[in-house]
């Protein structure tokens, strides 16, 4: 129970981080990316310093100070923010291949002693944070002026301009958040295996953004999905020794399929 639970927070993370860039109309296309660009940065962070806190910590910084830098530019250009992010996930995938490449001399799997945790212990430490996480985002949304004004920067704007509240600043925010989000989910998915490996998020970027989607904005029904999409891929993992006769690329794409399946039948 407590590896399925440790399975799902990525893709809780990352779908909660989602969220924020949504209630502002700006959503975060750039996530899938971002998580593997997370896990590398993690992954060489705390190889450099020795202390995964700080790996952590300085990925957060580096990821939060990116993107708030992308949608500033964004935003002062007048730049459709759709396309923008549909770029800036395939700038990180990029910046993911030739960072590899140019710290560790392979852009394949990154292993070392110096990255090896137990998975008892990242587990645990996983679910605590991303609970800890998620009631804040809750709480915020919720119970403050800043949570109300992102919930309706999107659907609302002339609400905040009449406050004297500038949209741009909240919609600039939101993939500051989101930044935030995925570097954890990219954090806890190279802990969870103690080694960086290319393509890590394994499209859980975008399947946290079906999740966002399928939900309608509402936090409790996106973890929902979320943890639907996280049930089918983790039996995908074990599928083949029960049922060896199917073929492996199908159950690859079995979680994509129940997305498409859900997204079908919630329409």
């Amino acid at each position: 129970m407590l590896n399925f639970l440790g399975f799902c927070c990525p893709l809780l993370l990352a779908a909660t981080g989602a969220l924020f860039s949504e209630y502002t109309g700006c959503l975060a296309l750039f996530m899938d990316g971002l998580v593997s660009f997370a896990g590398f940065l993690t992954y060489a962070f705390t190889v450099t310093t020795g202390s995964v806190i700080l790996g952590t910590g300085l990925c957060a910084l580096t990821c939060i100070a990116l993107c708030l830098l992308f949608a500033f530019i964004v935003e002062k250009t007048h730049a459709n923010y759709f396309i923008a992010a549909i770029a800036i996930n395939l700038l990180f995938s990029s910046f993911t291949s030739l960072f590899s490449w140019l710290i560790f001399g392979t852009r394949g799997v990154l292993t070392t002693s110096a990255f090896l945790f137990s998975l008892v212990s990242a587990n645990i430490t996983t679910v605590i944070i991303t609970i800890i996480l998620i009631a804040a985002a809750i709480l915020y949304l919720k119970k403050t002026k800043g949570g109300i004004y992102f919930r309706i920067t999107g659907s609302n704007a002339d609400v905040l301009l009449v406050r004297g509240v500038s949209p741009g600043i909240y919609r600039i925010a939101s993939w500051g958040v989101a930044a935030l989000f995925a570097c954890f989910a990219g954090s806890f998915l190279a802990v969870r295996i103690s080694s960086f490996v290319p393509n890590l998020a394994s499209g859980k970027g975008w399947l946290a953004l079906a999740a966002v989607f399928m939900g309608k904005r509402k936090l409790p029904l996106i973890a929902l999905y979320a943890l639907i999409f996280c049930a089918v891929d983790f039996a995908a993992l074990y599928i083949q020794s029960f049922i060896p006769a199917i073929p492996s690329s199908v159950v690859l794409a079995l979680p994509y399929i129940v997305t498409l399946g859900l997204v079908v039948i919630r329409k």
